[in-house]
């Protein structure tokens, strides 16, 4: 049974678990507010797959908490937390609405460039606090939390000085540079639902081949586990170092293409920040850091999201009752990792004996 609890079983588990206690623990919050549960659930789920709009806002939701998920798991992997996700996606929203705004090449040159933008951006994002690691030891979580308020800051002063259209935000993008999806948009009932959501999935596939499939993902995988071990094996720890958060803050970047391209199609002036990339963190952390993992949990918390207006609307809960239920799985999902301690420390001690 141990065992069983320390393998593959324990993994996938456990975030089930902390799922249905989470929304357990909600549906004694709605109690106590003086709310039923059924009906607040029920709504919640009509608010995600009630029908083909609100499945169709699910996915687009979805879509850059997808590239968060894989930013922070990526870094994590490799053995470095990166806590500024939010500002590498930020970075790379603004970038690619740039390129998106100042060239109108024909699309298949067009929309292709102004999401590389939004990955270089996130990668240099990413780069700095990994140089700083490499050469200095300097932690990169205090780091990457100062940095998310540096490209808040930053873009947020661009745009009002350059390229400020009507209120608070930019021009619309180019067509050329659109990921906006007639199709997708009339399947779902025209919803913002748009072709980013492809490209989540296929970076779900990417990060899993890069990792797990190729000499240098072992390398990555390596340094996380044991630099020491790696280093004397001749690998160079501070450079995979670099390219572990580069390639981290690329993901989120694209993140953000996926959101200033697809969603909204304009950047605006951010008056506090978005939290998709901190909802990043919760993401890789219920889904494992795993590719799959990643993809279910992100659409867990997209439909969460989703589903939180309709609760007020047709139940009468607040829709911060949501963030609630979702701060809950979180708990019990690292409530696991002293599980899993407890049961190493137990087993230890038993074959000491």
């Amino acid at each position: 049974m141990m065992s069983m609890l320390k393998g593959r079983a324990f993994g996938i588990t456990i975030p089930i678990i902390a799922i249905l206690f989470g929304f357990l623990a909600g549906a004694v919050i709605m109690l106590f507010s003086g709310n039923n549960p059924i009906t607040g659930y029920t709504a919640l789920v009509n608010g995600i797959v009630g029908d083909t709009y609100q499945f169709g806002e699910t996915l687009q939701r979805m879509t850059p908490l997808i590239f968060s998920g894989i930013a922070v798991a990526f870094a994590f992997r490799t053995g470095l937390l990166n806590i500024g996700v939010e500002g590498q996606l930020i970075v790379g929203w603004f970038t690619s609405v740039y390129v998106g705004l100042a060239i109108d090449p024909p699309m298949i040159i067009h929309l292709p460039l102004a999401i590389l933008a939004g990955a270089v951006a996130g990668a240099l994002w990413g780069f700095v606090p990994g140089l700083l690691k490499a050469r200095f030891q300097v932690h990169e979580v205090i780091v990457t939390i100062m940095m998310n308020y540096i490209a808040m800051h930053v873009t947020n002063s661009l745009i009002r000085t350059y390229l400020l259209d009507s209120g608070q935000r930019t021009g619309f993008i180019n067509s050329s540079a659109s990921l906006e999806s007639e199709f997708l948009s009339e399947l779902t009932q025209f919803s913002r639902l748009h072709w980013g959501f492809l490209i989540a999935a296929a970076a779900c596939v990417l990060m899993w081949f890069i990792l797990w499939k190729t000499k240098k993902g072992f390398e990555l995988r390596s340094v996380g586990f044991n630099k020491n071990a790696s280093l004397y094996a001749g690998m160079n720890v501070d450079q995979n170092i670099v390219l572990s958060m580069s390639v981290s803050g690329a993901f989120a970047g694209i993140g953000g293409a996926m959101v200033g391209l697809g969603t909204y199609g304009y950047a605006n002036i951010l008056p506090t920040f978005t939290n998709i990339g901190f909802d990043g963190i919760a993401v890789a952390l219920l889904g494992a850091s795993s590719s799959i993992g990643i993809f279910l949990a992100a659409f867990l918390f997209g439909g969460l999201q989703q589903g939180a207006n309709m609760m007020q609307s047709q139940a009468g809960v607040a829709p911060e009752l949501v963030e609630i239920i979702i701060a809950l799985i979180i708990l019990f999902v690292a409530s696991s990792y002293i599980i899993r301690w407890a049961l190493d420390r137990l087993q230890s001690r038993k074959e000491e004996k």
